[in-house]
């Protein structure tokens, strides 16, 4: 039997994928930099080995998957080489496994992964369904027909899959240190858009989405009225929120969702949407919707006494606003606590103004310095160049977060792609102190 190697498994991807080959009976290892990452859990949950890197890792008889991250010059891919081993690229790799199932691709700016999660998880009620998320969790079944995937735009990665259905959630401009500007993205979700076998799910409400060109069916999903699904008379409570789904301008049925602010609207209505293009009925979509728990790091609640800890990946300006919304939906009646660590340069540079718009939404605002990242060490502005946009904005480190126990019956929004985890994780610990 063939052993797969991942050359870096504790990427998101990477991990996720682990998962699904170890699921599905195949044998599976991988090497990373010792660092702990949550994305490992699940691979050690499973018993699967995690080693160093280490070019005397590959062994005859292994097939090699390499993380999009580590270059041809990684040691353990030039040894694999050398043995004359299979060495394949992640997206590579996907891109031809998904061809054994009814493929979902879910992409876009913002969204795919809650998306993805949530797709899994009612498709899961219907028919047996692996699914790859970008928080680091996969799943597979050896009887297995439906396939699950968040698709990428960055660097165009997800051109190596041709799926048989698209879910497009959004385009926006981000990833600015590949993207020229919005028409370069939407040119990216133009080729995807070709790519796709059966049919295609955006987003009618976007703009960009609404020009999207295909060779096959595009079925539009929003609050607009020209929507092929279209969600009405929505209800928001501290419970949840409640929308009536009309199709075609018919009524279809009524959903309820654990679920705050219009984009968990929107997430739903696409899986709502793909669903019913697959025949799904509609009490068991609702019945899957109402044990959803949600995804790693997308408004993963704690709850200190009076203080309400949210951990979330958001580290877009439209992003921080979606999710500020979730929590004025939630919890009215509470002081709102923006904890926000920029992720790379080039994104804080090209929406500096934008992040001070969408941080201004909270009641007061800490910003934590600008995460690098292995592509980009430094730039030419620094946390202060956002801080001096933003009125009610303070700076914070590990010295300081002290300042953050002044705020009692609080919502403590802790936001970012980058290590911003050790900031609650020290807020905690001060807490258990208190």
């Amino acid at each position: 039997m063939t052993v797969y190697h991942f050359t870096g498994i504790k990427g998101s991807g990477m991990s996720s994928l682990a998962q699904i080959l170890f699921d599905s009976g195949e044998s599976v290892q991988g090497s990373d930099i010792e660092k702990h990452f949550f994305t490992e859990e699940p691979l050690r949950k499973r018993n699967i080995t995690i080693l160093p890197f280490d070019p005397d890792n590959i062994k005859e008889g292994m097939t090699i998957i390499a993380g999009n991250a580590f270059p041809d010059s990684h040691p353990e891919i030039i040894r694999a080489k050398e043995m004359n081993l299979e060495v394949i690229r992640y997206h590579t790799f996907l891109g031809e496994y998904l061809e054994k199932f009814t493929s979902i691709a879910i992409t876009g700016a913002h969204g795919k992964t809650s998306t993805t999660g949530l797709m899994a998880h009612v498709l899961e009620g219907a028919t047996p369904t692996s699914y790859l998320i970008g928080d680091g969790t996969g799943g597979g079944m050896k009887d297995a027909k439906n396939f699950v995937m968040e698709a990428c735009e960055y660097r165009r990665h997800f051109l190596a899959y041709h799926p048989d259905y698209a879910v497009m959630t959004n385009i926006d401009f981000d990833h600015p240190d590949y993207y020229k500007d919005i028409d370069d993205v939407f040119s990216a979700f133009q080729s995807m858009a070709l790519q796709v076998k059966k049919a295609i799910v955006a987003c009618g409400d976007d703009e960009y989405l609404q020009k999207i060109q295909a060779n096959v069916p595009v079925v539009y999903y929003g609050f607009g009225s020209q929507n092929d699904f279209e969600a009405r008379n929505v209800e928001k409570t501290t419970e949840g929120t409640s929308f009536e789904v009309y199709v075609r301008n018919e009524y279809y049925s009524k959903f309820f969702i654990p679920m705050y602010g219009d984009h968990t609207i929107l997430n739903t209505l696409a899986v709502i949407s793909l669903c019913h293009y697959e025949g799904i009925p509609a009490a068991l979509i609702q019945e899957r919707l109402h044990t959803y728990h949600g995804v790693k790091r997308r408004f993963t609640e704690t709850e200190r006494g009076s203080r309400i800890l949210i951990d979330d990946y958001a580290h877009h300006p439209t992003e921080i606003s979606a999710t500020i919304e979730s929590a004025r939906q939630k919890y009215p009646n509470k002081e709102l606590i923006a904890i926000f660590q920029p992720h790379t340069f080039t994104r804080t540079q090209a929406f500096l103004k934008n992040f001070a718009d969408s941080l201004s939404g909270a009641d007061c605002v800490y910003l934590c310095d600008i995460f690098g990242s292995a592509r980009e060490k430094g730039g030419a502005l620094s946390i202060e160049d956002l801080a001096n946009l933003i009125e009610e904005s303070h700076l914070l480190n590990k010295e300081n977060i002290n300042e953050l126990l002044s705020h009692e019956n609080a919502v403590f929004l802790f936001m970012g792609a980058g290590d911003i985890h050790k900031f609650q994780t020290a807020f905690e610990e001060l807490l258990q102190e208190a």
